[in-house]
């Protein structure tokens, strides 16, 4: 089973601090998480102009009849760190592979992805049992294979769900060409 994902993030050169992660799995089971515990005001303008704006409001009345479904949807997406692993735990644990056989993580550029995925456990030797100490990198899979030119809109929003969704159907839509047959 491969599974799909994007994280947003602030860098500083130093440390990657996770503000959300989209998850597109092989078989159409999707995730999405904001995290509770990023530091917004170290992110730099990109990160502001790029990745805040597009954020669904945090709070939100859920007794009110008037907000609407979506936004309460919306705002359960935020979660704590710890929520999240363990979300992510049940997702891996839960797809139709036995639960013992590997899994493979791809992503877009993905380095920094890899890495904010693994703080959410800790070290990269904090991972689950089981779980990859890697994560495939759809740009070099993409060059390997002569797609140069195949290049995630910039325009787009940045939303790790929408980012991940394009990583798997790209890498799906590709891998079955006739080309890598």
């Amino acid at each position: 089973m491969k599974y799909f994902y994007d994280c947003e993030f602030i860098e500083d050169g130093k440390t990657i601090d996770l503000i959300s992660i989209g998850v597109a799995a092989e078989d159409g089971r999707e995730y999405y998480a904001i995290s509770t515990e990023f530091k917004a005001r170290k992110a730099d303008q990109w990160v502001k102009d790029n990745v805040l704006i597009h954020l669904p409001d945090r709070y939100v009345n859920f007794s009110d009849p008037s907000v609407s479904p979506r936004l309460k949807s919306e705002a359960m997406a935020w979660r704590p760190r710890r929520q999240i692993a363990n979300d992510l735990m049940a997702l891996f644990r839960n797809g139709p592979q036995p639960a013992q056989e590997p899994f493979e993580l791809w992503a877009y550029y993905g380095d920094y992805d890899h890495v904010a995925l693994c703080q959410l456990f800790g070290r990269m030797i904090d991972l689950p049992e089981g779980w990859p100490m890697l994560t495939y990198d759809l740009r070099q899979w993409l060059n390997h294979w002569g797609k140069k030119d195949i290049k995630q809109p910039d325009d787009a929003p940045h939303n790790a769900l929408e980012d991940a969704r394009w990583v798997r159907d790209t890498y799906l839509q590709v891998s079955q060409s006739p080309v890598l047959s």
